[in-house]
């Protein structure tokens, strides 16, 4: 059984909704993760690509989200933050927390925060910093946690970003060209 297994086995019931939509939706990012690193030819190991793509969403239980089968405490927006925290007691490796709390969205400034009064804990960055973090926070951007489960165009996934903002779908964009179709020649369809 592999260390993300039996993180999400420790915190998630078997068989709930919650688990169900978590693993699918966390194995959904880890192969376009995974095929992104594999086209590219980038320096990351397949363990910990998926490893962090599986457990980058441990945190929605944690939050307010019945849709989704998640009946706790917390609003849905700061489940990376939450989910940090769940990794770090766990006592996961300190990448995986990093990646949970830096994963949403195209992450996001303490400015931002700050302006948009959002709830996240202070005192953190919310942005992805590593190639890990970016490689997780864009492959995540394709895929939801409810409706069918299929991936979203690139066109989609620009207009949600473009809903919070110019600067955000500016940092989707430059995340886009490190690891799009164009960024290995190609063209996205």
């Amino acid at each position: 059984m592999t260390l993300w297994q039996k993180i999400i086995d420790s915190i998630y019931p078997a068989g709930s909704k919650a688990c169900g939509i978590l693993l699918s939706h966390s194995r959904s990012v880890a192969d376009e993760a995974l095929g992104i690193a594999h086209r590219l030819h980038l320096p990351l190991s397949d363990e910990e690509i998926e490893s962090a793509a599986m457990l980058h969403d441990i945190g929605i239980i944690a939050t307010d989200a019945p849709g989704i089968g998640c009946h706790g405490k917390y609003p849905y927006l700061i489940h990376g933050a939450v989910g940090a925290d769940m990794l770090r007691e766990a006592g996961a490796d300190e990448k995986y927390a990093r990646i949970a709390e830096r994963h949403t969205g195209a992450g996001l400034t303490a400015e931002e925060i700050a302006a948009s009064g959002l709830p996240f804990p202070g005192g953190r960055c919310y942005m992805p910093e590593t190639l890990l973090e970016k490689l997780i926070c864009y492959a995540d951007c394709f895929y939801s946690k409810g409706g069918d489960g299929k991936r979203k165009s690139l066109g989609r996934v620009e207009a949600s970003m473009a809903k919070f903002g110019a600067d955000v779908l500016r940092r989707f964009r430059v995340l886009d060209a490190m690891f799009g179709e164009k960024a290995a020649g190609g063209s996205e369809t």
